[in-house]
């Protein structure tokens, strides 16, 4: 079964704390069997100081360090995920990186990123984040990088982003948009959660979300468990989402995990509490990983 997870932290981790173990290690996800993991190169303006740039050719570089003394492999494609495989693929965590350019788009399409969330909890050049509570929508530089990304079938992420620049891309975008680390906020009152009407304007257009493993995202209460993962899979599918929901874990960029999901080597913990739910094997594997392979087929790459 391929098994993917859309978001992690962890090249942040090794570019300021190298010295530190990451939830996210070449055992843990051979141990969860884990397909394709995605590592994202944030820009956001919390850790290290300096420019966005830089602070990601940092973490570009961290990566570089795993592949060449860890074996840790990047696709040019997420299709390439195979069973029984670790693969990476690499995306972006704020979008300005791109500072504002095309070109930078292009360099970093270069580099195998293949999603960008467009903010992170700060205002850029593209747009505004879900936490300022800002209802203006995308800028229109932002339109000319959305623009680019979509001519390189690079996933635009709302994962971050303000209500207003959501609807934007779903009303907007040549391409329909993914939510990489996003909950539902019906479940649990956060601004980065997703609304129902969110989450069922992301099936109608086609898109993908990846349910985060934050405790204080899945529940009020900050405590969580593979069955609240599973609460909110289950609510995102009951809205509508069975083919277009998995796993954003957020590993390595989040404060604390759910009591029994701790890194990749959990995740087959999530797939046994589906099947005992009551869910198919063709509904697990789709969850799984089959659910985001099928999105990027929507966004025209192919085998």
């Amino acid at each position: 079964m391929i098994i993917c997870d859309t978001h992690c932290d962890t090249l942040y981790m090794r570019a300021l704390q190298p010295n530190k173990t990451p939830c996210v290690t070449m055992d843990a996800m051979k141990k969860g069997g884990m397909s394709l993991q995605t590592c994202t190169l944030y820009a956001g303006n919390q850790g290290m100081a300096g420019h966005p740039y830089d602070k990601a050719m940092a973490e570009y570089h961290a990566f570089e360090h795993l592949r060449d003394e860890e074996g840790w492999e990047r696709v040019n494609s997420p299709l390439e995920a195979e069973d029984g495989k670790v693969k990476i693929l690499l995306s972006v965590e704020g979008g300005e990186i791109f500072e504002g350019k095309v070109e930078r788009v292009h360099e970093f399409y270069g580099y195998g990123v293949r999603m960008a969330a467009l903010t992170w909890n700060n205002e850029n050049e593209i747009g505004h984040s879900a936490k300022s509570g800002s209802k203006e929508g995308i800028k229109p530089r932002g339109w000319e990088i959305l623009r680019a990304m979509a001519e390189l079938k690079m996933a635009a992420d709302t994962s971050h982003l303000n209500e207003a620049g959501f609807w934007d891309l779903i009303d907007k975008h040549s391409q329909p948009p993914m939510a990489s680390h996003s909950c539902a906020m019906s479940l649990c009152r956060h601004f980065r959660n997703l609304t129902d009407e969110q989450i069922r304007a992301m099936v109608k257009r086609g898109g993908w979300i990846g349910v985060n493993f934050f405790p204080s995202f899945l529940s009020e209460s900050g405590e969580a468990s593979v069955s609240t993962i599973c609460d909110h899979i289950d609510y995102m599918c009951q809205l509508g989402a069975e083919k277009n929901v998995g796993f954003g874990s957020d590993f390595d960029g989040i404060e604390t995990t759910p009591t029994d999901c701790k890194s990749p080597a959990d995740v087959p913990k999530i797939l046994a509490e589906l099947r005992r739910r009551g869910y198919s094997e063709e509904a697990v594997a789709d969850i799984a990983g089959r659910n985001f392979l099928n999105y990027y087929r929507r966004l025209g790459w192919t085998e």
